[in-house]
């Protein structure tokens, strides 16, 4: 099995689609209101933003966690935890061996929690 779509709460989709439309670079792949639906190509995986869907806490990987959080406070996106390290993978089972797993949170548009993860090789800086 491989996930296929996941679906976001978003209750204005012009201003959520601007939101991710900023987050993730990239244009949306489809729009179709009514009933009120805009997809996301996240490397394969649909991210539907749905006014009826529920709530949901998304885990994006970024290159450049400083970058990110720079960009998006610029904007004034709430900030909900500053990037912080939260563990150094010691295999290949949930990321890279040896890098470590950085992690933000942001609220988008709609207040959903968003999650932002960096891996950086331990000893170079930003990974990505």
């Amino acid at each position: 099995m491989r996930l296929i779509q996941v679906a976001q709460r978003a209750e204005d989709l012009t201003r959520a689609t601007e939101f991710y439309r900023e987050l993730l670079g990239a244009e949306p792949t489809a729009s179709f209101d009514p009933p009120g639906l805009v997809f996301f190509d996240l490397d394969g995986v649909r991210l539907l933003l749905d006014r009826v869907a529920p709530a949901g806490l998304l885990y994006l990987r970024v290159p450049d966690m400083d970058a990110a959080m720079t960009r998006l406070r610029s904007r004034g996106v709430p900030i909900e935890s500053e990037p912080h390290l939260i563990f150094t993978h010691a295999d290949d089972a949930l990321g890279p061996a040896g890098a470590q797993e950085w992690q933000a949170f942001v609220r988008d548009s709609e207040g959903n929690l968003v999650g932002l993860v960096e891996h950086r090789l331990v000893g170079s800086g930003a990974g990505g």
